[in-house]
């Protein structure tokens, strides 16, 4: 029998309005498209990666998700119910099952707070019928699995390291037994040598506890290791969704293609020979995204038909948003390298 989907992403959108130039109330608002239709299926147990430029709408994505920011569209929870547009009293309801890992650990903690109450926080609000000996024996349990030590419960976060205030974030999101926890880029302001540390330990309590995961990041080189399928993401739209295997060995798209070309290779010999892919110009305005396609302004494919018509996301496991999708040739990156 098939898995039921724990969350189903339809057409969500994500637009705030700014003030036009000069500031009159009068004067018509622009619009930042942020989210421009993002379509996506987590299975539970699963972890999605969501990979892109800064600015390609990732962590406005994920906020969206847990209701942070207004959206449009839908976001489908396993029970029927969709999450978007829910009023603060409803949505409280699947708080406790979906957490978030925000990307400060120091920022994202109360600096007022001792770690024991941090961590124990969530459950004082989504448990209240537990008594202060369970929420304190849950707490120095969920400290342990995340190598904390227990006569650190009444400690402040300033005094711990940055990778430590992280493990403080994680505590805190699976102290209330989440289906799903979405991780906004967790380790960017860590040392690689803690990075590494925070990615196994996700790893193994997603294995332990059965979560779900959609984890964001910039570096491909991390979401490869951890991640199920890949969702690339520029400019607020998906790009390419495929199994992560199958999107690292053949990505079908050029701006994945870009991406993956820059990630360096522990090999010296082989990183000399690799082909890099560059990128012409800046990331488009999102007040004013290109029409069409929203990475042509940059694609060393596009014609005519990118301005005109919008990409969609074809495919059957491995989706691509491109009109001209599969690997680039060698003529073709000479003639853009030396354009770019």
């Amino acid at each position: 029998m098939t898995a039921k989907p724990l969350l189903t992403a339809r057409d969500l959108r994500v637009t705030f309005d700014l003030p036009a130039p000069g500031g009159m109330p009068w004067t018509k608002p622009r619009q930042l498209h942020a989210v421009g239709g993002v379509d996506f299926t987590l299975m539970p147990g699963e972890t999605l990666g969501v990979v892109g430029e800064s600015g390609s709408g990732k962590s406005t994505l994920a906020r969206a998700l847990i209701g942070l920011v207004p959206a449009t569209g839908q976001a489908v929870w396993q029970d029927g119910t969709d999450l978007i547009g829910l009023s603060p009293g409803k949505m409280l309801k699947y708080r406790s099952e979906i957490q978030m890992v925000f990307q400060d650990p120091l920022a994202s903690l109360n600096p007022r707070m001792t770690v024991g109450q941090i961590i124990a926080e969530p459950l004082t609000t989504h448990h209240k019928g537990l008594s202060r000996t369970e929420v304190k024996t849950r707490v120095k349990d969920m400290m342990d699995r995340v190598g904390l030590l227990p006569n650190q419960i009444n400690r402040y976060p300033h005094e711990f390291s940055g990778g430590q205030c992280q493990r403080i974030g994680i505590a805190r999101a699976l102290i209330v037994e989440p289906k799903l926890v979405i991780c906004d880029e967790p380790v960017s302001a860590l040392d690689v040598s803690i990075q590494a540390q925070v990615i196994n330990l996700l790893a193994e309590l997603q294995r332990d506890l059965g979560l779900a995961l959609i984890f964001i990041a910039h570096d491909l080189s991390v979401v490869k290791h951890i991640s199920n399928r890949v969702l690339v993401m520029y400019l607020g739209r998906v790009m390419e969704l495929a199994e992560a295997e199958s999107l690292y060995a053949n990505p079908c798209h050029p701006y994945t293609q870009a991406l993956l070309s820059a990630v360096p290779i522990p090999d010296p010999q082989l990183e000399r020979k690799k082909r890099i892919i560059p990128l012409k110009g800046e990331l488009p305005s999102p007040m004013n995204p290109p029409s069409g396609c929203v990475f042509r302004t940059r694609c060393p494919r596009a014609q005519a038909i990118c301005a005109s018509e919008r990409p969609a996301l074809r495919g059957r496991a491995h989706l691509t948003a491109c009109h001209f999708p599969g690997p680039l040739p060698p003529e073709e990156l000479t003639s853009f390298a030396q354009s770019a």
